[in-house]
């Protein structure tokens, strides 16, 4: 298993090609910010997120298995492309959790380039019959590791667009209850009992503050005005941005893990399934790029 790592400054960034490029790890000053949960063997054998897992052509969970988007049936089948069933058995995180076929274009001290041809592989298109190649180019600077996603339909039919990143954020040192949390944003999405969205938006405040007892689960519009996530302590503050391309958010920190994710998402949780104006449409020929960037200072 090859790791490529690239650096500048106090931040240091590694990522692994052949377990679907996943992020596993961003250190500064040689702290680790990332949280490992069950590192990179649970990621390849289990598809159990880590660090910065890619979640493509979904992010998060859908709420069936077979149904019909931008005019192709989708069918998935766990056996004949593996991927994470939640506790009800909703497929989760896409397809392209630990996937092999990265094809590393470019590799310099502080930057890193990798292409992916879906359409290259027949169990993939089988499961997802949408033709594309995606494009991920990481960049890193004193203070910033900015990633972003280039989408490219590459077929004669439009490629639904509603994938996301579930970057897995700690403060080495800090005890969770002692992290100080800013998420600023202004409309929640309402989730049902099956943590799926209902369809209904509603006003939220979250407070900024110590982090404490509390755990969230849930989803949002992306910040108004392009403002960032963070998460600071012990002297050090982690910010995430939305730059383009997430309009919207899920905040992940659960109970009994030292973590929060700040995940940026192309549209709602099942967009895939419910369609409409929510889900992005990409038209054969066009590109759609998306990007984030975690500041540290």
């Amino acid at each position: 298993m090859s790791t490529l790592s690239v650096a500048s400054g106090d931040l240091e960034a590694t990522f692994v090609p052949d377990t679907g490029m996943v992020g596993c790890s961003l250190r500064h000053r040689g702290a680790e910010l990332l949280g490992q949960r069950g590192g990179l063997a649970a990621y390849v054998a289990e598809r159990k997120t880590m660090g910065i897992p890619l979640l493509h052509p979904w992010a998060n969970r859908l709420s069936r298995r077979r149904f019909e988007v931008a005019g192709r049936e989708v069918t998935i089948d766990p056996a004949r492309t593996p991927l994470r069933l939640d506790d009800g058995g909703l497929p989760m995180h896409g397809l392209l959790s630990a996937a092999r076929g990265w094809d590393v274009e470019r590799r310099e001290p502080a930057a890193l380039s990798a292409v992916f041809d879906f359409a290259a592989h027949a169990a993939l298109m089988a499961t997802f019959p949408f033709a594309h190649e995606l494009r991920l180019d990481m960049a890193l600077s004193d203070t910033t590791l900015r990633i972003a996603t280039t989408v490219r339909a590459t077929g004669e039919t439009p490629v639904p667009i509603a994938f996301g990143f579930h970057p897995y954020l700690a403060l080495p040192g800090v005890e969770r209850a002692d992290w100080h949390v800013e998420i600023p944003v202004a409309e929640q999405l309402v989730l049902d009992a099956s943590m799926l969205p209902t369809g209904a938006r509603e006003p939220v405040h979250v407070p900024a503050g110590a982090l404490g007892a509390r755990t969230f689960d849930d989803a949002y519009i992306a910040p108004p005005g392009g403002a960032p996530f963070a998460l600071a302590g012990a002297g050090r503050r982690i910010e995430l941005a939305l730059e383009a391309g997430y309009p919207y958010a899920q905040v992940f920190a659960p109970d009994g893990d030292a973590l929060i994710a700040f995940e940026p998402m192309t549209a709602p949780t099942n967009a895939l399934v419910t369609g409409g104006p929510q889900l992005p449409l990409l038209a054969p020929g066009e590109e759609y790029r998306a990007v984030f960037a975690i500041t540290v200072r």
